[in-house]
Parts: C-alpha cells; structure tokens; sequence
C-alpha cells in the first residue's frame, strides 16, 4: 500500500519542477514547433528531466512514462505518469495558465498525484482513501445540481481539430450550461472540478499523462469520472468526462442524446445574422 512517503517528496519534485518552469517562463525564451502544432519548450524537456533523475534517486524501481519521451519498463507495480508542462500552447505564447503533473498508479490503480500551478503557487495533492488538497487544505466538488446553473470546461487537441468533434459539443453544451470556458490545460481542469470551480469536464483523447493525477483529485474529492457513454473511465479511455455527483447523470444524458444525434439544437446562421445587422 502506499505511504505517507510519496506525497511529501511528489510536492517536493513538482515545485522544484514548477520553479524551473517559471524561469523560463519568465524570460519567455526556448521553443520550437514539434509536429504540425504542438510546441515543445526547453522548459518542457529540463523539467521532465529534473522530475524523473528524482523518481530515479527515491524510486529506483519504479516505471515511469513522461510526456516527452522519459520511459521506464521492467515491470514494477508502480508506474509513474509524468507531465512536466501541462498546457504547453499557453506556455510558449506567455498565457499563464500551465501546470507540473505527476500521477502514481500501483498494479495500474490510481494510488497518489499531485498538481503543481506555479504562477499561482497552487499545489493540488490527493491519495487514495485519503481525500483531495489544495496548499494543504480539503476540497470538494461542486453541489450545483442543474445543468443551467453549472459552469463547465472542455479542451481542444493542438493538431487535427478538424478531425474532432468537440465543436458540436460545445455548441450544444454551451445552450444548455451557465458557461464554458476552455483554459488550455487538462490537468488544471481536472483540479477545477475538483475544487468546485467548475461543475463538470469533458475531452476528448487525452494521454494518461494527461489525466492520472486529475483523475484521482477528482474521486478524492468526492466526484465521478467516466467515458461519455458512463462506462468506466481507465487510463488508456479516449474519452474522459468528471463532474460532480449530482451533475454526473445529466450530463451523461445530454451526452446521449449528443452521441445519438437527437435533440440538437442548429447553429445560427451566418447569412442571417449578417442580414439582421445590416
């Protein structure tokens, strides 16, 4: 079982890592373009490194999977899942909403993560059967019972968007919400439904990097994550939708009938509009 030895050092490790990104952050210097769209930073590359040389000095046994390539495979029980740039997009453009993410998982169960937001100094920390943290103090989801009244974040993938349909989602969500905001990273959206700061999350194709440590936040504090369809949500699922537990069953409903095509409402037309303000 875990012990209370994990998240002093993951708290440890993240602001260090969370330190190392503000500098850069600062100076606003290093980034290059990788792939069609996604911007890899020196930051990115120096934090994973930094992040994993610890795992490997305190858990020398322990896999390891980072965003940027980092890989351990021997078979442990324990596996770590590294992001050390969450929000790389609003890095390199100087939008300050990014994070350090860092998720255990024991015989693949989600056992420990931690979230680190250093232009805010949040650390968000949680454990199994332990409940969830942030700068040391309890949070819980939301208690907003209405899908009108919730304030609800998604995400959109980097490369390919048009590929994805998330557009639709949002259009038909947004109708039916209080709002939607979109802040770039998955890992601080996660936290925010976590912390009652928005009532619900869905994305598309995350990586488990992307999710592990959120994920856990979310359970800990005291709301549900599943797959579109409300099957069970697992580290390699492509679709990830968390919420509170009372707003969990709506959305899935409002998902059904998305995925089932039913009950859409259109979009506005251009031409009308364009008519109307003439």
């Amino acid at each position: 079982m875990i012990t209370s030895d994990f998240l002093p050092r993951m708290e440890a490790i993240a602001r260090e890592a969370g330190a190392l990104l503000l500098d850069y952050f600062h100076r606003r210097i290093g980034f290059e373009y990788k792939g069609d769209v996604d911007l890899v930073t020196e930051a990115d590359r120096q934090s994973e490194a930094l992040i994993t040389r610890h795992i490997r000095e305190y858990w020398p046994t322990h896999d390891l999977m980072g965003e940027e390539g980092a890989r351990r495979e021997s078979g442990s029980d324990y596996r770590w899942y590294i992001d050390p740039l969450d929000g790389t997009t609003n890095f390199a453009h100087g939008f300050p909403v990014f994070c350090v993410s860092l998720g255990l998982t024991r015989k693949e169960e989600l056992t420990a993560g931690v979230l680190y937001d250093p232009t805010r100094d949040e650390f968000f920390a949680a454990e199994k059967g332990k409940g969830a943290t942030l700068n040391g103090q309890p949070i819980h989801v939301s208690k907003v019972t209405s899908l009108a009244e919730s304030l609800l974040a998604t995400g959109f993938p980097s490369k390919k968007r048009h590929e994805n349909p998330n557009i639709h989602f949002y259009h038909q969500l947004t109708l039916r919400s209080h709002g939607i905001r979109r802040p770039g990273s998955a890992a601080l959206d996660l936290a925010s439904v976590a912390s009652g700061r928005v009532d619900g999350y869905w994305e598309f194709n995350l990586n488990p990097w992307d999710t592990a440590a959120g994920v856990l936040l979310v359970r800990e504090a005291g709301g549900i994550v599943t797959r579109f369809d409300g099957s069970p949500w697992r580290l390699d699922s492509t679709e990830t939708l968390a919420a509170n537990p009372a707003l969990q069953p709506i959305l899935l409903k409002q998902f059904d009938s998305l995925l089932a095509g039913r009950d859409l409402d259109p979009l506005p037309s251009t031409a009308a509009w364009v008519k109307q303000r003439i």
